[in-house]
């Protein structure tokens, strides 16, 4: 499993509208095949940026079979308007994983 990241900065003032297009773009990446889940985080410190994190089967699930795939065009119809500048996608493979667990 490998998990894509991406750090989006979004026009300010426009992230509420960035979520919500989000929360509709979100149902056509989790529907791709390969795909394991995602996380959306927003940044404290610059409200307008976002840190999406993906994890898929391989970096081919996400650059051929959904990028490449039906739901592509929607999704960026729906989010590619919100960046400036235009995010950049990179890759990462596990190299050491903690839990820590309360008791």
């Amino acid at each position: 499993m490998i998990t894509e990241h991406a750090l989006l900065d979004v026009l300010p003032g426009s992230e509420q509208d960035f979520e919500w297009a989000f929360g509709e773009a979100r149902e056509l990446i989790s529907a791709s095949p390969g795909f394991h889940g995602l996380e959306l985080l927003r940044c404290l410190e610059t409200p307008s940026r976002y840190l999406l994190l993906v994890r898929w089967d391989s970096v081919e699930a996400h650059e051929v079979g959904f990028r490449q795939g039906p739901s592509y065009e929607r999704w960026s119809s729906l989010l590619h308007r919100f960046y400036s500048p235009f995010p950049v996608v990179s890759h990462f493979e596990s190299a050491l994983s903690t839990s820590s667990s309360v008791v």
